[in-house]
């Protein structure tokens, strides 16, 4: 009789991750599920599961950027018809929407991330698998085992390979990413400063207290799991200049980057922009496969 650790991955790729799917396959030196998909003319999404997934273990890997609901939907679609056709279905979801709405900061507010792990166990998903969750504590709202991968190592070793720096300093732009930025910084042997930043819980709108002048002359690495708006990273360079820095990069696992936010960065005086590809982008250019395969080898 196969065992659980005896079975070999079969990898479901969604459609807003099927380069990274492929990628994580090859890594596994595993097949992968075919299947058919389209957008109707009104937006519907229709899926068809053309390979046998009888007893098998499937990973559907889909992220969900925007269309973020779509993106949430094709999964939920994709995860009930495969355990459904007889799977044990495992969902690696690389950027997990909702991840800051892991608690009520106002009352009333829904905690959106909790409905959405709700769901998944409710089409048969048996666990989840995501790339640097927004906040740890988001995890304990899944009642199927849940896991987040770091994507920080293979972020450092992309700054390695790739650039001479001068007396770098790995930079957190809020407290909340403190163990991020040192865990990057202790990889690369370099110091590591957060910056005291405040949020208006209302409107948004990101502040920088006064930070000690400690940034002249070297280059700067911010490093964040989320690029958005891009405001924080705007303003951060901008303070950065401000107090001497020599260059200033700027890295994050799920580069998001809505709207214009791309554009004002590096008007703000960002060298570059690094990202995974928990998220396709222009700035893409860290493959998160190696660490995913990783991971699942070891289930």
């Amino acid at each position: 009789m196969t065992t659980l650790s005896q079975k070999e991955w079969l990898i479901a790729p969604g459609p807003a991750s099927k380069e990274l799917a492929i990628s994580l396959a090859r890594n596994l030196g595993a097949n992968l599920v075919d299947i058919n998909a389209k957008l109707f003319p009104d937006d519907e999404s229709y899926f068809r599961i053309m390979s046998d997934v009888r007893n098998k273990r499937v990973a559907i890997v889909q992220s969900t950027y925007p269309p973020v609901d779509r993106h949430i939907l094709q999964l939920l679609f994709l995860a009930h018809k495969l355990s459904e056709d007889g799977a044990e279905v495992h969902a690696v979801i690389p950027y997990l929407a909702y991840s800051r709405q892991h608690r009520a900061f106002l009352k009333g507010e829904v905690v959106s991330l909790g409905v959405f792990a709700h769901l998944l166990r409710s089409v048969g998903v048996k666990r989840v698998v995501t790339v640097d969750i927004h906040n740890v504590e988001g995890l304990g709202l899944f009642s199927i085992p849940a896991y987040s991968v770091s994507a920080i190592p293979l972020m450092a070793e992309y700054f390695d390979k790739n650039y001479n720096l001068s007396e770098a300093i790995a930079v957190s732009p809020d407290f909340g990413g403190s163990v991020r930025v040192e865990a990057f910084a202790k990889i690369l042997k370099i110091d590591h400063i957060v910056l005291p930043k405040i949020r208006d819980k209302i409107t948004g709108e990101v502040l920088f207290k006064d930070m000690i002048k400690q940034f002249q002359n070297r280059d700067i690495i911010l490093v964040d799991d989320i690029i958005s708006s891009g405001k924080t990273m705007e303003q951060a360079t901008i303070k950065l200049k401000e107090y001497g820095a020599k260059r200033v990069f700027a890295t994050c696992t799920h580069p998001l980057l809505v709207g214009d936010a791309l554009d004002r960065i590096k008007r703000a005086g960002v060298e570059e922009v690094i990202g995974t590809n928990t998220i396709p982008s222009p700035i893409s250019k860290i493959d998160m496969a190696p660490i995913l395969a990783s991971h699942l080898s070891t289930l």
